[in-house]
């Protein structure tokens, strides 16, 4: 236990966001960082529990409990406390392949599930993460560690996103001759593309790949499998295939006037603008701008929040969510207790920034969209809405509610369907009935030989951590299965 009456004398404290006007100026990220001294009362609240629900990662009535990594946090959070800052970093790294990484995007289960939460409010764990990771990377601790021997088994990774990476790393640790095949023109998959530079720069992934390559891991960008090389071929050249393809397959809206010039998908509207961003810094006009533009996005959850706040940072005129569902309850109900991840309102950094720049928060809640209007030129023109009431328990149309909303520029962040099929189809993979790859999570193994899936493609739409810890749980899979052969 880092200090026995710490969590009695310390209340939670968290650095500060940078303030809004000054960061939606730039594109760098929005969090401040917190003094190390405070960083210590912070880790002196965690109370090393005998149950220590924040590192168990469970599913408890579907809903996630705890840390999927199963971080050791207690036994950290006392070594930060300590000073003991390289020890913290080593007892980090055993479970976590990409703490920098969590500490900024996961929504830190772990703090859902802090037994102080029950009475008071959770440890400060992500901030504790994150002040450990980079310390260490300050201090020069977080160096290349290549394997002293190398198997001669090889493994083709498809994708780099985090399940993609952390597979690759614990094989490449393992031994085991590694390259990764990414589509796009940089690794990183969801984490370069997906998520916007100011909740994660660009250079923390790049920092990660290049440590990854110093140990050996090959990377190819801009190489397709099904396109620029068979499905077919792949195998034939490695040992295992890993297949970590993500879930990009968006959710559509089919309304009248879906045709009109200037609906884009969110994920497509998020990655033209980090390219552009990381390519000329906006100069090349690569992207889709919400520059003097009415902007609705219709869905919510980060991705919806990531698109408001990149939509402001271009400069729209105005920027509104449409969301199907009733807002979240306030407080856990009777269905949602703990140590299950609390399902309740929160207001994230880009509703945070609407409201501080429109007045009001841009999410409004129970509509649903009965057509998309278009002008002369056959551009978006408005959205046409009608609330809807779930009170029946099913969803129902509420008469006389209609609405017109302006847009010149719709994104749809509905979620997403599964997995691109191109890869699934030519190799003749089961898929469940949602259309992931079909594979046990205790195998990672589909139904073809030598051929394993993970993260997002297996598991479906899920967060950055869970994908982690997929392509960690995939990786010693393999393990198994190169030793048999």
């Amino acid at each position: 236990m880092a200090k026995p009456t710490g969590f009695m004398e310390y209340k939670r404290e968290t650095a500060p966001n940078r303030p809004v006007r000054e960061r939606v100026r730039d594109w760098n990220d929005f969090h401040t960082v917190m003094p190390i001294d405070k960083l210590r009362e912070q880790s002196a609240r965690c109370m090393d529990c005998g149950t220590a629900f924040c590192q168990m990662g469970l599913m408890l009535g579907g809903t996630a409990s705890g840390c999927p990594l199963h971080n050791l946090i207690p036994e950290w959070n006392e070594l930060l406390y300590n000073g003991m800052y390289e020890k913290a970093y080593r007892r980090l790294m055993k479970t976590s392949s990409f703490p920098e990484f969590t500490s900024r995007v996961c929504p830190a289960l772990c703090e859902g599930s802090c037994t102080l939460g029950l009475t008071d409010e959770a440890v400060a764990t992500r901030q504790n993460e994150r002040a450990i990771i980079e310390h260490a990377f300050e201090m020069g601790w977080v160096v290349p560690n290549p394997p002293k021997a190398r198997t001669g088994k090889t493994v083709a990774v498809v994708g780099s996103g985090p399940s993609g990476l952390a597979c690759a790393d614990r094989l490449n640790k393992l031994g085991h001759s590694v390259t990764v095949f990414e589509k796009d023109d940089r690794p990183g998959g969801l984490l370069m593309y997906g998520i916007p530079n100011m909740k994660l720069e660009k250079q923390i992934v790049d920092r990660r790949i290049r440590l990854m390559q110093a140990e050996g891991v090959v990377f190819k960008t801009g190489v397709e499998i099904g396109r620029d090389i068979t499905a077919a071929d792949l195998r034939k050249e490695f040992d295992a295939v890993v297949l970590c393809i993500g879930a990009k397959k968006p959710r559509d809206v089919s309304v009248p006037g879906r045709d009109c010039k200037g609906i884009y998908f969110a994920v497509d509207f998020l990655a033209a603008s980090t390219k552009s961003l990381l390519a000329s810094n906006f100069a090349d006009g690569n992207y889709i701008s919400a520059k003097d533009k009415d902007v609705i996005v219709i869905g919510g959850g980060d991705t919806g929040t990531d698109c408001v706040a990149t939509a402001i940072r271009h400069g729209c005129r105005s920027v509104n969510q449409l969301e199907i569902m009733p807002p979240a309850p306030v407080g856990r109900t009777d269905n949602n207790p703990w140590p299950q991840w609390p399902k309740t309102f929160k207001t994230d950094y880009g509703q945070e920034e609407a409201i501080e720049l429109f007045g009001k928060d841009p999410r409004n809640f129970c509509l649903t969209t009965k057509k998309i209007e278009c002008d002369g030129a056959g551009n978006v023109k408005a959205l046409h809405t009608v609330e809807v009431d779930w009170s029946s328990g099913k969803m129902q149309e509420v008469p006389g509610t209609e609405k017109v909303w302006p847009a010149q520029l719709v994104l749809i962040a509905m979620g997403f369907l599964g997995p691109e099929d191109t890869v699934i189809r030519e190799l003749g993979l089961n898929q469940d009935q949602r259309g992931n790859i079909s594979a046990p999570e205790d195998s990672y193994a589909t139904n073809l030989d030598g051929v394993f899936a993970a993260g997002d493609a297996r598991r479906g739409q899920s967060l950055v951590v869970w994908a982690i810890k997929e392509g960690r749980g995939a990786a010693d899979a393999v393990a198994r299965y190169l030793a048999e052969k």
